[in-house]
């Protein structure tokens, strides 16, 4: 797939977009996963510090200091659930600590006290000398008894990091995969939402100037298509008028013009004939005649032209051997190559059958026969040759004339194209006949090509379905 491709820029913009939204929904994720957590355990030791000095402390004065400790121990076993607790007097006295865990996850022992009581509590992160973190929650208690106790209460951050460590890695595998998973998704949708555009574009390249009848297909899956659609069709058919409008002018004139161009052949004929002109009069009407009969065979060439267009070719099919229709064509142009000494050979030896307008395919063969001849030099060779290969007929004429250019073999088949001077002092050339050609073989469904090299000859392929696998248009 192009990464010009109006498919990739749409899946790279929508897997940007939603590898964008997906980041920034990971990290608004993380970020409230990681202060709910915090929040949830700082509420837990808040809670548990105001339980202590509410239940414990609120009636030291009855049951003793001592007391206290003891019942922190029963109630909540700080070392067996990795609880820190902390006791101490307004003066910095210690009246109860806690022990390490018995799982050794954390040591308090060098945990030093608050430097400033809680006003009336507080909440730190604490960093221990073995990086390890508590969360403590400190509250300030005046008791029956006058004294003033601080309860520091914490809990380590480890399982609250781990828990955050285990989302980061979910979120490093999961992300991936379901950017993934979103492209190929993408990918799918914008085949579906882009499959009518490519059935325009299939449906417009088989559409040329033999068949603008045809019309593109109105997507009905979006108002934007549909427009597009129906603007194209609309297109076409302005096309279709315009065309059609240009090939009636052209048989027209053609054929309005067979008539006064076959009157002035024979008034200057009967001109010419006349014993009582001047040698140079009748010179000059000679090249006149010339010129009427160059003339004459252009307009009928344009006129040939505009019957193939309007499909003349393909109304009367039959079956018949390619190869003796070459050979016989070749036979009768053998006696023109004759006349500049130029040899034509043919190699027709199997039977060839196909399908298709008898005369318009021997014109096929005439006409490149003739264009060989025309830029075959003297004591040259034409070779003619139908052979089949891979379910198709196979028509060769080559020459070892006067080739033609590279940059102008693209444009050979061009209406009035003409290569060079060298080609243009033909005076019976006009551009016409491999015109003609490629009409002919367009109406038959074959194909017409050529390959050349400027001074070494030519050779003009004609590729033709069999009878057995041809289809009547």
């Amino acid at each position: 797939m192009s990464t010009r491709s109006l498919r990739f820029r749409l899946i790279a913009w929508y897997a940007g977009l939603l590898t964008a939204v997906f980041f920034l929904l990971a990290v608004l994720m993380f970020v409230g996963l990681k202060h709910y957590l915090i929040a949830s355990l700082a509420e837990a030791q808040e809670r548990r510090a105001q339980q202590i000095a509410d239940t414990l402390l609120a009636n030291v004065k009855q049951t003793g200091e001592a007391f206290v400790g003891k019942e922190i121990n029963s109630l909540y076993a700080p070392e067996i659930n990795d609880r820190f607790i902390r006791i101490s007097r307004q003066d910095g006295s210690v009246v109860y600590a806690s022990k390490p865990p018995t799982d050794g996850s954390f040591d308090p022992t060098g945990l030093p006290p608050l430097a400033t009581p809680p006003v009336p509590a507080s909440l730190r992160k604490q960093r221990l000398a073995d990086n390890k973190t508590l969360l403590i929650a400190a509250r300030n208690f005046a008791a029956a008894n006058g004294v003033r106790y601080v309860v520091e209460v914490g809990a380590p951050m480890a399982p609250v990091e781990a828990m955050l460590h285990q989302f980061l890695v979910l979120l490093a595998t999961g992300l991936p995969v379901a950017v993934l998973v979103a492209i190929g998704v993408g990918y799918l949708l914008v085949g579906r939402a882009l499959a009518p555009v490519n059935q325009i574009a299939r449906k417009a390249e088989q559409i040329t100037q033999h068949n603008l009848s045809e019309r593109l297909p109105v997507a009905r899956t979006a108002e934007e298509l549909e427009q597009l659609s129906q603007s194209l069709n609309l297109m076409i058919g302005r096309l279709e008028d315009a065309l059609l409008n240009s090939k009636r002018f052209v048989a027209d004139a053609s054929h309005e013009l067979r008539t006064p161009l076959t009157a002035m052949r024979t008034e200057l004929e009967s001109i010419a004939s006349d014993s009582r002109l001047k040698p140079d009069l009748r010179e000059a009407l000679g090249s006149l005649l010339e010129e009427v009969e160059r003339l004459t065979r252009i307009v009928e060439q344009l006129f040939a032209l505009s019957r193939l267009d309007a499909g003349e070719a393909q109304a009367e099919w039959v079956q018949f051997d390619l190869a003796e229709l070459a050979v016989t064509a070749a036979e009768q142009m053998s006696l023109l190559a004759e006349d500049k000494g130029i040899k034509v050979t043919s190699d027709a030896k199997q039977r060839v059958m196909v399908e298709g307008d008898r005369a318009r395919l021997k014109q096929v063969v005439v006409n490149l026969l003739d264009n060989a001849i025309k830029y075959t030099p003297e004591k040259g060779e034409i070779n003619l040759r139908v052979t089949t290969a891979d379910g198709q007929a196979v028509l060769e004429v080559s020459d070892n004339g006067i080739g033609i250019p590279q940059d102008a073999l693209p444009h050979v088949f061009d209406r009035f194209f003409r290569v060079d001077k060298a080609r243009t002092r033909d005076p019976g050339g006009a551009g016409l006949g491999l015109s003609i050609v490629k009409s002919i073989c367009t109406a038959h469904g074959a194909q017409v090509e050529v390959e050349s090299q400027n001074g070494s000859g030519s050779c003009f392929r004609v590729k033709l379905p069999l009878a057995h696998s041809s289809k009547s248009p």
